[in-house]
């Protein structure tokens, strides 16, 4: 798939705003569909939301992930209270924390704002997932598990998740006495063109390698990464648990397949730098709800609201999976200078004129695995589509 210049497609797929009767279907119960759902259910729209798994989060049980908070201004909390979004979710602020280059040196993280936010992942009580499902059925939602959506005759929106393996995050979830906090470690012998991160959040924990190659090593590699932070750290784990979660890393030539919205990870809203994509996932979600509520093109409405942000993820990922430890090093050193690290990561995910200018180049430096299916077929109601061309 090339990086394509989202702004540069300037076809336009606007219609007519849904009829209040006709219920609509979701595919997807991740944060991207249950926000779609919960937005169309305040509009007072009847909503159906089938999940292939028996629960839902099913694919993360307990994984611990981060809710980034940097990419804008505004706090991610008061975004998604904005966007009508349940916030009724454990989470721990991540202020201060430590990262580690591949030598072992220690560069302490300090921001004025949270940087991100620390959620549970999966069907326990206090998971983000469950919380979005909670507030879904108290609109009136009908969540259908066990449910695989292969085709979506009505109207409706795609969540089916991630098609690809852009990058894999493997590891352990864990119990613990440690106390909360988070740690990172930028070593290409531990997590190839990534990080090793290790999230503690009220006696739970996730430690996990987070890679962007040779993933036939995960084995190798992930041990390594509980070896070094059991000597940087002193990490302490019980009743271990193996987990291991893909990402998909893409920008679309549209958003839509047939007249259906994508949203989330099935589109490839990610941070492609880095993986943290559930805010992506959320406000994707809700703007193609909008859409279908209003009659308004979803496909500009998603690149007003992300597409300078992909964009320039791409720009930095291309960047970060080029240098070796030493670059690494640097980074850290000069990020951790800073007076405020959360106001430098908003500096550094911003659309510069310099990003604008790379953009020419990425097509030879980054590709994602998927190859993308674009059917020309404006009437296709496949799910995941299995008809379409290849584009070139």
């Amino acid at each position: 798939m090339k990086v394509i210049d989202a702004q540069a497609d300037t076809r336009t797929f606007t219609t007519d705003p849904l009829p209040v009767e006709e219920p609509l279907q979701i595919a997807g119960a991740g944060p991207a569909g249950l926000a779609a759902a919960i937005t169309l259910a305040r509009a007072g729209r009847t909503v159906i939301v089938h999940e292939a798994k028996p629960s839902v989060g099913y694919r993360f049980q307990g994984d611990l992930q981060g809710l980034e908070n940097w990419s804008h201004r505004q706090d991610v909390l008061e975004v998604l209270r904005g966007q009508g979004i349940t916030t009724e979710f454990a989470m721990f602020p991540g202020i201060n924390g430590t990262a580690f280059d591949a030598w072992g040196k220690a560069y302490k993280i300090q921001s004025k704002k949270p940087l991100f936010y620390t959620v549970e992942r999966g069907p326990g009580p206090d998971t983000l997932d469950t919380a979005l499902l909670n507030q879904a059925r108290e609109l009136g939602v009908e969540v259908r598990f066990n449910s695989r959506l292969r085709q979506l005759d009505g109207a409706g929106i795609l969540a089916a998740g991630p098609q690809a393996a852009d990058a894999m995050a493997v590891g352990f979830h864990f119990e613990t006495d440690m106390e909360n906090g988070f740690w990172v470690i930028c070593d290409n012998n531990l997590a190839p063109k990534g990080y090793a991160y290790l999230l503690i959040m009220n006696g739970i924990g996730t430690v996990k390698s987070c890679m962007f190659t040779d993933f036939k090593r995960q084995h190798v590699y992930v041990q390594r990464t509980v070896d070094a932070f059991e000597k940087q750290v002193g990490l302490r784990m019980r009743n271990l648990r193996p987990h291991g979660g893909v990402g998909n890393f893409r920008i679309p030539m549209s958003a839509l397949h047939g007249q259906h919205p994508v949203v989330g990870e099935q589109a490839g809203f990610q941070d492609t730098l880095w993986g943290f994509g559930m805010r992506h996932a959320i406000t994707s979600g809700v703007l193609a709800a909008q859409s279908l509520l209003n009659g308004n093109d979803y496909n500009q409405q998603w690149r007003s609201a992300l597409s300078k942000q992909l964009l320039a993820s791409v720009v930095n990922r291309v960047f970060y999976g080029h240098i070796p430890n030493w670059g690494y090093r640097w980074f850290l050193r000069y990020a951790t200078q800073q007076e405020d690290i959360r106001e430098f990561l908003h500096r550094f995910y911003a659309f510069s004129l310099f990003k604008r200018l790379s953009l020419p180049w990425l097509n030879r430096y980054y590709k994602s695995r998927y190859d993308e299916l674009y059917c020309k077929d404006e009437t296709c109601v496949c799910v995941q589509c299995r008809c379409g061309k290849t584009v070139t």
